[in-house]
């Protein structure tokens, strides 16, 4: 398409320029003063897997339950006793991770009546793509990988993107340390996330490959692979407002790990196993001059974590002036609820917000963008809500690093209304970083995770007032201040 050159008088410009008052927006609310709660609206279910929307006027939530079946809820009815498929007789649930694992609604779903299903399959485990009509109670297999040797790593996320393609993700086949190198192979479907087209067949395939997939045309490679150093990427979506794809990729034992991606960008590297988050990863697999696109977050599963949550960036209108544009997710074993937020300069702002239920294991939306979670064990299904609670303390923060050492220096305000009377500040060092020394204030450390009580002379902070502490520390690895505090349990916002 040519340009068109558009000339506007100077003086009509100037009318048509939103005044200063006009073209301000409110300011965006700090994430350290969100919180996130939780309300139980179901009870129940069987180990459920995953939830999701359909956009026919309904207002339900389909879930699905790691056995084999997929539940109906409604929030004037609650959870319907009937499951609206079962699939049980073809699933392979053996194992903590296999199951009916994943489940997507295509755009045409009030018409076509088909359901897109992820499970490990009978009798071997293969991880399986399936299309289920719900008018005609048939299960048709579209697309499978072999995943025998080992029962975890399975993945399961299905979601459609906004080209109206279907999106499926595949962990790297288990086992520890990706024994079968498959995170950087594109001749295998492991360790991927796949992007077809499920609307038409282009045989001898019950699907058809996109033209412009990265590696059509890479000799060797599979052509349904979008994105590939994936170890198991469990829970992905896709930003309804701009496109961009955010994942949350479970880690070895060393990171967890948050992706965010522009809309369209197919054919990147993710790293695993030659990383784990922003860290080389001893006995990975990395090839000579290979480029990777790294995380955007990375925490460690020593503070009490296990498994990243991928969740959603909140699009609703119930939260927006609290949330909106805001990406949430969370980790199965500490519940805790992280939010993210591009700072408009190439990074990321970041804040613990609150808890989950325990084993939460998908975060899923309504058609109006309002936020649902399940968990794992007892089995419900929980409405998210979010209210804006100002922090109760501030942490500000100087850092002189060198070599393979650093001093920080903080500085604890009380930004409450009353006193706080004896005090434990809480925050993890990246792994690596040992504290040699501390001044006014009782520290210990065990293994990255930092417990500062107060001394005897400063135990009381008076609203307003601050204390100051700080440690020395020696580091192998990333010498970058903590990211995060909390005061007797609160969360602190972070200054400087």
């Amino acid at each position: 398409m040519s340009a068109l050159l558009l000339v506007v008088p100077a003086l009509l410009l100037a009318t048509l320029a939103p005044s200063p008052a006009a073209a301000a927006e409110p300011a965006p609310v700090p994430l350290p003063s969100l919180e996130a709660t939780t309300t139980q609206v179901a009870s129940g279910l069987r180990r459920p897997t995953a939830l999701v929307a359909p956009d026919d006027g309904t207002d339900r939530l389909f879930i699905t339950e790691k056995p084999g079946r997929v539940r109906v809820y409604h929030p004037d009815t609650g959870l319907a006793p009937a499951p609206l498929l079962d699939i049980t007789a073809s699933v392979d649930e053996s194992g903590n991770e296999r199951g009916l694992l994943g489940i997507a609604v295509p755009p045409d779903f009030a018409d076509s009546r088909a359901l897109y299903l992820a499970y490990t399959a009978l009798p071997d485990g293969a991880v399986t793509l399936a299309r289920y009509r719900l008018d005609e109670s048939r299960l048709e297999p579209l697309l499978s990988q072999p995943h025998a040797e080992y029962s975890n790593h399975n993945g399961g996320q299905l979601a459609f993107g906004p080209d109206g393609n279907l999106y499926w993700g595949i962990g790297d086949g288990g086992g520890s340390g990706d024994p079968f190198r498959s995170g950087q192979r594109l001749d295998t479907l492991l360790g991927k996330i796949m992007r077809i087209d499920v609307s038409r067949a282009c045989a001898p395939l019950a699907y058809c490959v996109p033209g412009d997939n990265p590696f059509v045309d890479t000799p060797g490679a599979r052509a349904e692979i979008w994105l590939y150093g994936l170890r198991n990427p469990w829970r992905f979506s896709f930003d309804g407002a701009d496109g961009s794809m955010w994942i949350g990729d479970v880690g070895q034992g060393r990171w967890e790990e948050i992706d965010h991606l522009p809309a369209g960008q197919g054919g990147l590297n993710l790293g695993w196993s030659c990383y784990e988050g922003l860290e080389r990863f001893e006995g990975g697999d990395c090839a000579s001059g290979g480029q990777h696109t790294e995380p955007v977050f990375t925490y460690s599963p020593y503070t009490g974590g296990c498994s990243v949550i991928g969740g959603h960036v909140y699009r609703g209108r119930e939260y927006a002036d609290l949330v909106g544009g805001v990406y949430i997710a969370t980790d199965y074993c500490s519940s805790t609820v992280w939010a993210l937020r591009p700072d408009g300069g190439g990074g990321y702002e970041q804040a613990e917000i609150g808890e989950m239920p325990t084993q939460v294991t998908s975060v899923g939306t309504t058609v109006d963008g309002e936020f649902y979670v399940v968990n794992d064990l007892p089995g419900g299904l929980h409405r998210v809500s979010f209210t804006r609670e100002e922090p109760v303390c501030r942490v500000d923060r100087t850092v002189t690093a060198w070599g393979t050492g650093s001093t920080v220096d903080l500085t604890v305000t009380n930004t409450g209304d009353t006193p706080v009377s004896g005090w434990t500040l809480a925050f993890p060092l990246p792994l690596g970083q040992t504290v040699v020394s501390d001044w006014n204030t009782e520290l210990t450390q065990g293994s990255n995770t930092i417990s500062a009580g107060n001394a005897p002379h400063n135990a009381t902070i008076a609203p307003g007032t601050s204390v100051t502490l700080g440690y020395l520390t020696e580091h192998t690895g990333d010498a970058s201040p903590p990211p995060r505090f909390t005061l007797n349990g609160d969360a602190c916002a972070v200054g400087r």
